[in-house]
């Protein structure tokens, strides 16, 4: 079953008489979202015809050239067409690849202060702002593409759905990434070949204090600036999703590369999310519309996603750099030290240890 469609039934109630009425009510005529209850007088309200939209969907991968990009950035292409179709171009969606509209990391603020409406964005970016959302980077918690669907369709993702609900953000597609590491020398993969020196980059604040753990000096930047930083011998190593590795063509910066297709502890949450603000905005069908779209691309998000950890490390194979995996002791070997910080997440964040729990409810229930 899919806990997400089912809270989306739960949305505003907008979606509610959307599902039952064959026009939607402007904003403002009692049946917009956010607005108290569907009217006060027995008779319904007029319907009137819903206006026309533009949406600004930011995100910071390249624009795709074809099937061949990142796919978050085709999720994202495509959400635009399919949203067009489905509202007979009622609502355009504007894209706004390669951070050029919000940088990487700001693109939270950037939807809180109705600059940008949507994106594709990496959840652990704003933990500064929503401490809670770190579980979605906690390392060693998802360890497979089968642990992120389960957690998608588990009590943690509802949990963590509704908790975006309060912060803001309308959930439309879930969208994951397995992580791979990448280094300027002999591959990582346990940590004891974290050498004394060793500058890293590893996006999500519980990831940098592991490796930090491990021996490793930490530079936090956007994925986007790795390619310079290990350019110019500000980084020896990074960590960061198999799709930005291609992107960002970091198979030019690396002598070795440490796949997930095995094992990985980086799994980073990146969902297709549009502000309340935003969403509210709409009227009913075409809030309704924007969800079943979202909901149509689930599949692929979950296939593409799978399908980029094999794409990506081919792509570093045949560039000649040395391509390698953890086997099982390999990763047990993290797993002391990232359940320290599950253990610190607990203690430090409101929630923190019903959320954990909820997430190693899913491993248990597998």
């Amino acid at each position: 079953m899919n806990t997400r469609r089912i809270t989306t039934t739960l949305l505003p109630l907008t979606l509610a008489v959307a599902l039952g009425a064959s026009a939607c009510s402007a904003p403002g005529s009692g049946n917009s979202a956010g607005e108290d209850g569907a009217g006060g007088s027995s008779a319904p309200a007029a319907a009137a015809e819903c206006s026309d939209v533009e949406l600004r969907l930011s995100h910071q991968w390249p624009e795709p050239a074809g099937e061949d990009g990142d796919f978050r950035s085709i999720i994202a292409q495509r959400f635009a067409e399919e949203v067009d179709k489905a509202t007979d171009g009622q609502v355009t969606v504007t894209v706004y690849p390669n951070s050029t509209l919000a940088k990487a990391t700001e693109q939270y603020d950037a939807m809180m202060n109705g600059s940008i409406d949507m994106s594709v964005f990496p959840l652990d970016y704003a933990s500064g702002r929503v401490p809670q959302w770190s579980i979605t980077l906690m390392p060693g918690l998802v360890q497979d593409h089968d642990d992120a669907k389960a957690w998608d369709e588990g009590e943690i993702g509802a949990a963590v759905e509704e908790n975006m609900r309060e912060n803001g953000a309308v959930l439309l597609t879930n969208v994951w990434n397995a992580g791979a590491i990448g280094v300027k020398g002999h591959p990582v993969l346990t940590p004891d070949d974290i050498k004394g020196g060793m500058t890293m980059r590893a996006a999500g604040v519980y990831v940098e204090k592991m490796l930090e753990a491990a021996g490793a000096g930490i530079s936090s930047l956007p994925s986007s600036e790795i390619y310079t930083a290990m350019q110019t011998g500000v980084l020896d190593a990074a960590v960061t999703s198999t799709g930005s590795f291609a992107s960002y063509n970091l198979q030019e910066q690396v002598d070795s590369y440490t796949s997930p297709t095995t094992h990985t502890f980086w799994f980073m949450y990146e969902p297709l999310i549009i502000s309340t603000k935003s969403f509210d905005k709409l009227c009913a069908e075409q809030q309704e519309a924007l969800v079943q779209v979202g909901e149509d691309l689930q599949d692929y998000a979950y296939e593409a996603s799978r399908e980029d950890d094999t794409r990506v490390e081919k792509i570093f194979q045949d560039a000649g750099v040395e391509v390698v995996t953890m086997s099982d002791e390999d990763f047990e070997k993290w797993m002391p030290l990232a359940e320290e910080q599950w253990n610190a997440y607990a203690e430090q964040v409101e929630g923190g240890q019903e959320l954990l729990d909820l997430a190693k409810k899913v491993r248990e229930g597998r």
